[in-house]
């Protein structure tokens, strides 16, 4: 039977018995795997820029075992930020948590920086994008659709609202 162009469908979910994840999880799952790619990238950079400043006879930005202590916590970080991405989808509570936490120490590193660049004269837009952005995801997963999708102990209904 085909359904009428002025009937709107009835939502189906994500997989029998499944629930179905809310726009808002995505989106704060899309901007933590970002962070996650630019965290590690970031502890790769900071390697090989002291590699560089030593190869060519300069001051380090930082000692090298620093540096690298640097690095494997950004990578450890970035694999624990993708496990919950990954993970998410099961609905653990843990994943919440751990994403509150990490996209509160983002926020507040990032609004340090935008904060820095006013003081220093010249306002730095992109950092007061990511700002908001991050504030926002951090808004949405501490709030009642990140509770609600995340929540183990009363069973969700198949179509969160979101």
């Amino acid at each position: 039977m085909q359904s009428s162009p002025y009937q709107p469908e009835q939502a189906r979910p994500a997989s029998p018995g499944g629930v179905r994840m809310p726009g808002a999880v995505v989106f704060v799952l899309v901007v933590v795997a970002v962070h996650a790619l630019g965290t590690a990238f970031g502890g790769w950079a900071v390697v090989e820029e002291n590699r560089s400043k030593q190869e060519h006879g300069q001051d380090l930005l930082m000692p090298m075992g620093m540096a690298w202590f640097l690095a494997l916590f950004c990578w450890g970080l970035a694999a624990l930020l993708i496990a919950c991405v990954v993970l998410a989808r099961k609905r653990r509570g843990w994943v919440r948590v751990v994403l509150i936490v990490c996209l509160s120490f983002v926020g507040l590193s990032t609004a340090v920086a935008f904060l820095g660049s006013l003081a220093s004269g010249a306002p730095n837009l992109a950092t007061f994008v990511v700002t908001g952005i991050d504030v926002a995801a951090l808004w949405l997963v501490s709030g009642a659709t990140g509770r609600g999708y995340f929540s183990v102990r009363s069973p969700a209904s198949p179509y969160i609202q979101g």
